[in-house]
């Protein structure tokens, strides 16, 4: 964000600042063209994969017509546990920020830069933080992240009492320390941050902790226990059966340590709007729980987080298929789940679900006249009265069904 150099001196210089938003607002359209031309270039970063494999990439965001300011106020802080060091505020209904320093000494603890990025951040979650929601990705290399996290912890610390030991020279030291995990994508480097983040995570309480702990027990339920930070920064889990015992991750069960980015995310960090993305949620889990865990993101897209899971899991997907099924008006309904142990809030509208299977068929790409075939997401139908139908899962299962019945009556014959 093109944040002016003299709104900063005036700042630094007086404590306080006013930042107009028209000018951002008018422009919108031009600062996301600009961000996917942007992103683009750092796509390989994202996957840590081959320049060569995105030359032809297209990135295109647009807003089909401005829209008003968010009447909320908006309010963030940047600082350190201890103490806040520069505050910004968007009014009620104010088309405009005011940045306002916490500190005494003219802002030398603040760099041009850090004050530059904040302001620009602000300005993005004001004129886009409704239309994107946070994104909180749990990637499927989560288990090795559990297990070493002590490691990572120790190797970072080791780095860093070594830059900070050497002469002062003209490289970033914070550039060096990145690079340790250049081999890495994005979601996974991601989640190993959050893990080696995770006893600064434990402090906070999320709006699922405040005002819905019978979901949180529901998913303690589901891994069989709690996991717990001690004041020394050690992690355990807790089982329900003995409290007395405390396993670390590698005396835990891969379920466990599969979950452990969930369950801190629902604890701590969860907001309305959030969009979590899981990919493969049904990795090292019993069937039983894999139906379990559809209902418990049945119950959190009901509190307004969105939810994004790639799968393989027949259970999951058919769980989801009842849920939607599953009428809360329906007399003959009600008596099934009261009987199954579900409850209302489980109930999914269909109009809130989509799935998609990623097959081969006819697309029209960018610029040909005509269709060709190609890898392409194909909705599936889905009905409020018959479900979700996903014919690759239901072809396999019926294949194996014809095999075992060949098996069956064939050898009785």
């Amino acid at each position: 964000m093109d944040v002016p150099d003299n709104l900063i001196k005036n700042l630094l210089e007086n404590g306080s600042a006013e930042i107009p938003l028209d000018n951002y607002s008018k422009k919108r359209n031009r600062i996301l063209s600009d961000a996917c031309r942007e992103y683009k270039k750092l796509l390989p970063n994202v996957f840590a994969a081959n320049k060569r494999n995105f030359e032809n990439v297209k990135f295109l965001v647009s807003l089909d017509e401005p829209e008003e300011f968010p009447a909320k106020e908006i309010e963030v802080n940047y600082g350190t546990n201890k103490k806040n060091i520069l505050k910004l505020n968007k009014p009620k209904n104010a088309n405009k920020i005011t940045a306002s320093l916490m500190i005494q000494n003219g802002g030398q603890e603040l760099h041009k830069d850090l004050i530059d990025n904040a302001i620009g951040e602000t300005i993005r979650q004001v004129l886009f933080g409704h239309l994107f929601p946070k994104p909180f990705i749990i990637s499927e290399e989560r288990t090795g992240a559990a297990i070493f996290r002590s490691e990572l912890n120790f190797a970072r610390n080791r780095l860093l009492e070594e830059v900070s030991s050497m002469e002062k020279t003209s490289f970033n030291p914070f550039e060096l320390i990145n690079k340790v995990y250049s081999d890495y994508a994005l979601p996974v480097k991601q989640n190993v941050e959050f893990i080696r983040n995770i006893e600064n995570v434990a402090k906070r309480e999320s709006f699922l902790a405040v005002e819905h702990h019978d979901l949180l027990q529901e998913f303690a339920d589901i891994i069989g226990g709690t996991y717990k930070v001690t004041n020394s920064d050690e992690l355990y889990f807790i089982p329900n059966k003995d409290k007395r015992v405390k396993l670390t991750m590698d005396e835990s069960s891969s379920s466990v340590r599969s979950l452990l980015d969930l369950g801190f995310y629902l604890k701590h960090i969860c907001r309305k709007g959030d969009l979590l993305m899981v990919d493969e949620p049904e990795l090292n889990m019993h069937p039983e729980n894999q139906r379990k865990i559809a209902r418990l993101f049945a119950r959190l897209i009901n509190l307004g987080i969105k939810i994004f899971v790639t799968t393989h899991s027949d259970y999951l997907i058919k769980e989801l298929n009842s849920l939607i099924m599953f009428d809360p008006e329906n007399t003959s309904h009600l008596k099934i789940m009261e009987k199954a142990n579900y409850s209302k809030k489980e109930s999914l509208s269909s109009s809130k679900f989509k799935v998609y299977t990623a097959e081969k068929a006819k697309i029209l790409k960018d610029g040909n006249k005509r269709k060709t075939t190609g890898l392409t997401l194909i909705p599936a139908d889905i009905d409020k009265e018959l479900g979700i139908e996903v014919a690759s899962f239901d072809e396999s299962i019926e294949a194996m069904e014809r095999i075992q019945n060949s098996l069956l009556f064939e050898s009785e014959e």
